[in-house]
């Protein structure tokens, strides 16, 4: 959703609303100045000044806090801010529009499908009672089986924040296998950040020790990490002032936990980002080209709710790109199983039912391209897989 014009909004009406806050304050000040001083010369008068010299004080500040002239100072500054103040709301009412039904498509949902994407949503964050509060009110008994895991993997995170690298070794070292298998190294980063632990806090024979029982498996395939952390045995205890003090470094400890994470979700079979969140923040993204075309196709509810294509493209982000798409230029239908994309002779894709109809559902008869002077024939033609 674009919120730049929002944020401009914004911007400006802190803006006047700093301004006019300063200007206030200065004017408090000025008129805070003139009474002290007023009180001053009466206090220091007190004994040998007559009723009528306070009075003459008192007509001298009056006359002073006139030339002051407060309301003026104030007017400009306020004037601003009140204006700014009345378009935001404005421009907010424009740009949220409360009512978002009407770009909604009457879709037969699974609804065992979706109690289970909700109820994983919630252990995948960490809302334990709230999954389980969910599954037994909606009866999904079965979506409790990813509890376990989760529950698993936020243990052990939650150990990796009080710096205890023991229950992600014992992960590690029970899918040793898989993830080898997968091309992940995460075990060896545990056992270097394990071995650093070590050597700052026990000394050099005690990481020496664990380096032979746990680091040697993997000096063949990683010579040089193990090169290094058999380096960092000669700064015992003075590893923050050796050439390898990064290693120290906190932002080792989240990167690990973000990577454990998400190889923890891929052994699980699932996505590291939460498939429910994905979908809002993209249906946040395409809700306003939706409620556009929704304005433009008044009067023709039916229409849209029986419509398989829309006729505008909805951008969204890369983020929420996972598949290729590819559109027919000639028929302007998007390729599916069905209607599969088709490599011509020449180069140019077409979708396998324009092809059809080009060569009138004859595969040996030749027919132009539409975009190059190429004569083909549809049994020449060769699917593509996206």
């Amino acid at each position: 959703m674009e919120l730049n014009s929002i944020k401009d909004a914004f911007d400006r009406v802190t803006k006047k609303q700093k301004l006019s806050y300063s200007k206030s304050q200065e004017v408090i000040e000025q008129i805070g100045q003139e009474i002290e001083q007023a009180l001053s010369r009466i206090q220091s008068e007190q004994d040998s000044a007559c009723p009528s010299d306070h009075k003459l004080i008192l007509s001298e500040l009056k006359t002073k806090l006139k030339e002051i002239a407060p309301l003026s100072q104030l007017e400009g500054t306020q004037k601003e801010l009140n204006v700014a103040l009345s378009k935001y709301p404005k421009l907010l009412e424009k740009s949220f529009n409360p009512d978002i039904s009407k770009a909604y498509r009457n879709i037969d949902f699974d609804t065992h499908t979706v109690n289970q994407i909700i109820a994983t949503h919630f252990y995948r964050e960490g809302q334990f009672d709230l999954g389980d509060c969910f599954i037994n009110e909606s009866e999904e008994l079965e979506a409790s089986a990813c509890k376990s895991p989760f529950l698993e993997m936020f243990q052990i995170l939650e150990a990796m924040k009080c710096r205890n690298l023991e229950p992600a070794l014992s992960w590690a070292g029970r899918n040793h296998d898989q993830l080898n298998q997968n091309g992940s190294d995460i075990e060896l980063k545990l056992h270097r950040l394990q071995f650093v632990e070590i050597l700052q806090n026990r000394g050099r024979d005690e990481a020496l020790k664990y380096a032979r029982a746990f680091l040697a498996q993997f000096a063949t395939k990683h010579m040089a990490v193990f090169q290094k952390l058999m380096a960092c045995l000669l700064w015992a205890g003075r590893l923050d002032s050796s050439p390898y003090a990064e290693l120290l470094s906190s932002i080792h400890w989240d990167k690990l936990a973000e990577e454990l994470a998400r190889q923890f979700c891929n052994l699980m079979g699932q996505s590291y980002e939460s498939p429910l969140s994905v979908t809002i923040a993209a249906g946040v993204q395409g809700l306003p080209t939706l409620l556009k075309l929704m304005n433009v196709m008044t009067g023709k509810k039916q229409e849209w709710q029986t419509m398989k294509q829309l006729p505008v493209p909805v951008d969204l982000e890369r983020e929420f790109q996972f598949h290729s798409i590819f559109v027919c230029p000639v028929s302007r239908d998007q390729v599916s199983e069905e209607n599969p994309p088709m490599l011509l002779a020449c180069g140019h894709v077409l979708c396998k039912q324009s092809i059809t109809k080009l060569s009138k559902n004859n595969s040996t008869r030749r027919f132009k391209c539409p975009y190059c002077p190429a004569e083909v024939e549809a049994g020449q033609c060769t699917q593509l897989y996206l």
